[in-house]
């Protein structure tokens, strides 16, 4: 599949390297968060290579009812966070994802904030918006949607 702006072509995700690719996504969460919250967030901030911000998201699982904490890039627009559920272009959605689908309260840690959040779907017109501007943070966001033949959602966290 042509991603559209390099002409490149990208592997198609399947189920089979996602399953693979979880226990790796597993360990990098645990570190990052540990990082995080024990420099206070001064290292784990930013993603490596890119510079993207990051910050840490707090669901409730849906299942569960248990507090989920998940480091993820996020653009600032205004008093609103903005996420890109991509992960990696994978043939489904993230677990955040689903857990703010069923509950949308959530909590989101920057370095130098800790602020409460009701999330929503970015509407077709707003991810047109921000789409730009998500993929100018983190370029790989344009190759993780080539990657899948889900719509990658955009979920806006208004202050709570």
């Amino acid at each position: 599949m042509s991603d559209g702006d390099t002409g490149r072509r990208l592997p198609r995700a399947t189920e089979a390297e996602l399953r693979r690719m979880k226990p790796v996504m597993k360990l990098m969460t645990l570190a990052n968060n540990a990082i995080f919250r024990a420099s206070g967030g001064r290292l784990g901030n930013r993603f490596p290579g890119s510079g993207a911000p990051v910050g840490l998201l707090t669901t409730t699982g849906r299942r569960s009812n248990q507090r989920r904490t998940v480091p993820l890039i996020y653009l600032k627009d205004g008093e609103r966070i903005v996420l890109v559920a991509s992960q990696g272009g994978a043939v489904r959605d993230p677990v955040w994802h689903l857990n703010l689908c069923a509950n949308p309260q959530a909590w989101f840690r920057t370095r130098d904030a800790d602020h409460p959040y009701r999330a929503r779907q970015a509407s077709d017109e707003e991810k047109q918006a921000l789409w730009p501007r998500l993929c100018e943070i983190y370029p790989p966001y344009a190759d993780y949607q080539a990657r899948t033949e889900r719509k990658i959602p955009v979920l806006i966290l208004d202050p709570a």
